[in-house]
């Protein structure tokens, strides 16, 4: 097997970086006040257990820096969407994680879907529904660090780090600090 680094650490944290501008930019555009816009309003960033949950807190970090009084701990939530999933079956020991709305809610908000890689769309999908148990958003967005292709569902990403055609039996491998020892994403045939 082989395997081989297509963004490094520096280019994840740029990819992160312009997400979070997009998502800043595209949500003040949308806004019906003129008067003091602000690309924080109305704004919800959920993230998808396991790697989008940390892409979410770094695109919200950085959102902190660029707008310094927005409150994060009013953006940032997680959505677990494990019991959505249409391959329970073929997979039932999967971890069901703590689903995090702030406070707030969703309703009538714009809320951004953040997760790794983009493949079928089925995780999306199972995004989707779960969501509908918390409320009805104003929109829904996706950010994804990479999307590889393959869509068996009629789902794209609003914002997208990286887009990387791959061969759909090579694997797309996510490493964060966090939870791996490097920032790497790292495609494997």
């Amino acid at each position: 097997m082989s395997a081989r680094t297509v963004l490094s650490s520096e280019d994840i944290d740029r990819a992160v970086t312009r997400i979070a501008h997009e998502i800043l930019e595209a949500n003040t555009a949308v806004q019906k006040s003129s008067a003091q816009k602000n690309g924080t309003k109305d704004l919800i960033i959920l993230g998808i257990p396991t790697r989008g949950v940390l892409l979410a807190e770094r695109i919200a970090a950085v959102i902190a820096k660029a707008e310094p009084n927005a409150d994060i701990s009013n953006i940032l939530g997680r959505l677990d969407i494990t019991m959505y999933r249409d391959d329970l079956a073929a997979n039932p020991t999967r971890a069901v994680t703590e689903t995090q709305i702030p406070k707030q809610g969703i309703d009538d908000k714009v809320v951004v879907l953040v997760d790794d890689v983009l493949f079928s769309g089925r995780t999306i999908r199972a995004a989707l529904d779960a969501l509908g148990e918390y409320g009805r958003p104003r929109a829904v967005k996706l950010a994804v660090l990479v999307d590889r292709g393959h869509r068996e569902l009629p789902i794209r990403a609003d914002f997208v780090g990286k887009n990387l055609p791959t061969a759909r039996e090579e694997r797309i491998n996510v490493n964060l600090s966090e939870t791996d020892s490097q920032n790497a994403v790292v495609i494997e045939s």
